[in-house]
């Protein structure tokens, strides 16, 4: 079972697409889980062929739990060898045999508070995923698994997604640093030249500005690679590829972040199809688990209801999101003059154990000089 987000703790499986012998490559889909984001699709990261399904559907089963065994092309199935049974040798009867102690338990590496909590609440610690520095179990995962234990009555899908959404929020302002910088761009080229190549298209085959904005961001990228990754284990794991989290609204739920490959190869009109394709399968709860854990940078944008700037929240492990409020026409000095632009207020937040200011403002100037020249993105 996939861990898909910094919040899941657990997933029901819904139903298999494979069966034992089948022939599987990498990106099929090969089951369906429910999470309280929706039906996610898994796909399969190994060529091969489906050995064994262990997981029935139905069940809800922990994050790591091994639901099917898949071997190599070529590879025999494995033999599974029972050993011969040996009857113990009989021990003479001593008089004064040292009492039996029971082994030891293994060490739990958890917070004071968290082992409070567990005790508290029946919680056996030996059985929580511990999602603080190393993998120490903090109080929030104590009560996290408290919550799964008990029962409660059924939740609407609404509230389980925002329920999974405070999880990963929570964790965010918890776990990471954040710092938060603005800049103003004045996108005057930007329209422009959209406007130029929009009269050349169908309706349907027309820009918008948000794959600007994507491919700016992951043109910028290149000159601030820092800020595209993740941070685990204490330490940044930068990424080449961009997988540009796009955040989507769900009506009357909130927004969720899936990911679009390769941003930074993706031409225009590529970019424009996979927002075609994504929002309405995110929509209806379809989106695959990678889409769902491979994003290295979220970029929202909320201009379209009227917001002018916005910081957002970082989602772990990412180290930075990127947010755009509404273009609006304002005062802007230019060679000594005031003139009226359409002006769009960029924002930066970030993990500080990733990156500093200066490499903030690096980024946003970077992304500034992007949108000036929208013929090279």
């Amino acid at each position: 079972m996939p861990s898909l987000g910094a919040d899941m703790r657990a997933a029901i499986l819904m139903r298999w697409r494979v069966k034992p012998g089948d022939r599987v490559k990498r990106g099929d889909i090969i089951a369906e889980v429910e999470t309280d984001k929706g039906l996610i699709e898994i796909e399969v990261f190994e060529n091969g062929v489906v050995d064994q399904i262990l997981a029935e559907p139905g069940k809800k089963l922990p994050v790591g739990t091994v639901l099917a065994t898949i071997r190599g092309e070529g590879e025999p199935a494995p033999v599974i060898v029972t050993p011969p049974v040996v009857a113990p040798a009989l021990e003479p009867v001593s008089e004064a045999k040292p009492p039996v102690r029971a082994a030891p338990m293994p060490h739990v590496r958890a917070s004071p508070l968290a082992r409070k909590s567990a005790q508290e609440l029946g919680v056996d610690l030996s059985k929580v995923t511990g999602t603080g520095a190393g993998g120490v179990i903090e109080q929030a995962d104590v009560l996290q698994a408290a919550a799964m234990t008990k029962e409660e009555k059924p939740l609407a899908p609404a509230e389980k997604f925002r329920r999974a959404v405070a999880a990963a929020m929570s964790r965010s302002n918890r776990e990471i640093p954040h710092y938060y910088l603005a800049t103003e761009i004045d996108m005057t080229r930007s329209l422009g030249w959209l406007t130029d190549q929009n009269a050349k298209r169908s309706l349907k085959d027309r820009l918008l500005v948000a794959v600007l904005l994507i491919k700016a961001v992951a043109r910028a990228l290149a000159d601030v690679p820092e800020l595209n990754g993740y941070w685990i284990d204490d330490q940044l794991q930068k990424k080449d590829a961009v997988h540009a989290g796009f955040a989507i609204a769900l009506r009357q739920i909130g927004l969720i972040a899936p990911a679009i490959h390769d941003a930074h190869l993706k031409t225009l009109d590529e970019l424009m199809a996979a927002i075609h394709d994504l929002i309405p399968r995110a929509r209806s709860g379809r989106l695959r688990s990678s889409e769902l854990t491979d994003a290295t940078i979220t970029i929202t944008n909320l201009g379209d209801l009227g917001i002018e700037t916005l910081f957002g929240v970082i989602y772990p492990p990412q180290v930075a999101l990127v947010g755009f409020g509404k273009v609006a026409n304002r005062p802007w000095a230019e060679r000594g003059t005031i003139v009226v632009r359409p002006v769009l207020t960029a924002t930066l937040s970030a993990d500080h154990r990733a990156t500093d200011g200066l490499r903030g403002a690096q980024f946003l100037e970077a992304l500034n000089d992007r949108l000036q020249t929208p013929e090279k993105l």
